[in-house]
């Protein structure tokens, strides 16, 4: 995947995220955000003069999934729905921004501790938003792929591959439309 803005600058990449890291992680995300020309507008046409307020209750709602804190307390998929304009490419862009951000602040381990649930998290706003026939854009495959598990072989049994359509690192659970 080659992107079309410039990789997070690197900082000392932190081995466990704390409430101080998980801060400087969320400004220097929305910082890229508000920079980013498809994702900047999206946000400040819902955030304007308001991001004073957006960016503390980021702060909790990370800390909360990385940090076990649960003080969030907040509907994601009720907060999303509103949003108007939001395309499949916004999604991809918001999640190669932030596992940019999260990769350049800390070490493996620590990465995916934000990794799983931005991902879990864009599932669900996807399916809810575009449906169960959604397909995800091929530059948010890429993605997926770049940070899916790497496995020795795919027909060891301890680790099935992925099936074949299956777009997300998790399975979804559900019935499909015509069942």
């Amino acid at each position: 995947m080659n992107p079309s803005f410039p990789a997070a600058p690197v900082v000392e990449r932190a081995a466990e995220p704390t409430e101080a890291n998980v801060r400087d992680l969320v400004y220097a995300f929305y910082d890229r955000v508000r920079a980013d020309p498809l994702l900047g507008p999206v946000f400040e046409a819902t955030l304007a003069g308001r991001w004073d307020d957006h960016l503390p209750k980021m702060c909790t709602f990370w800390g909360s999934l990385v940090l076990g804190a649960k003080q969030y307390r907040g509907n994601v998929q009720q907060a999303h729905q509103p949003l108007d304009g939001i395309e499949p490419q916004h999604f991809s862009r918001w999640l190669y921004l932030f596992l940019d951000t999260v990769e350049s602040r800390y070490q493996p381990a620590a990465a995916i501790r934000f990794m799983e649930p931005a991902l879990r998290i864009a599932q669900s706003l996807q399916l809810s938003r575009f449906g169960w026939d959604y397909k995800i854009p091929a530059e948010q495959q890429a993605l997926l792929e770049r940070v899916a598990p790497r496995r020795a072989r795919d027909d060891d049994a301890r680790h099935p591959a992925r099936p074949a359509g299956e777009p997300f690192p998790t399975p979804i659970i559900g019935r499909a439309r015509d069942e």
